[in-house]
């Protein structure tokens, strides 16, 4: 348990903070998942518009330094394969 007055503050803070990135990461990957679960599906103008969703929480969470931006574009450019993968897929059909 902190006693000094600036490790109090620096706990509330953390808390914070904590609250706040969980929160960023939690709507990634919820936009992530609708993104994957409309892929999977077939559908593939959801999939696109959800892309756009998940590329800009991914950014927004890289911007805030909730993740490191080489790993939401490592994120981003999976995403982006398996929706160019699906995209030829029905191309070819």
């Amino acid at each position: 348990m902190a006693n000094l007055a600036s490790a109090k503050k620096r706990n509330k803070q953390n808390e914070r903070n904590r609250r706040r990135n969980r929160a960023r990461k939690s709507a990634s990957k919820t936009e992530t998942r609708k993104f994957l679960d409309a892929a999977h599906a077939g559908d593939l103008e959801t999939a696109q518009e959800r892309f756009t969703h998940v590329t800009k929480k991914l950014d927004q969470a890289a911007a805030k330094a909730t993740m490191h931006r080489n790993t939401a574009a490592r994120k981003k450019s999976r995403l982006a394969k398996k929706l160019n993968t699906a995209l030829a897929a029905a191309k070819g059909n």
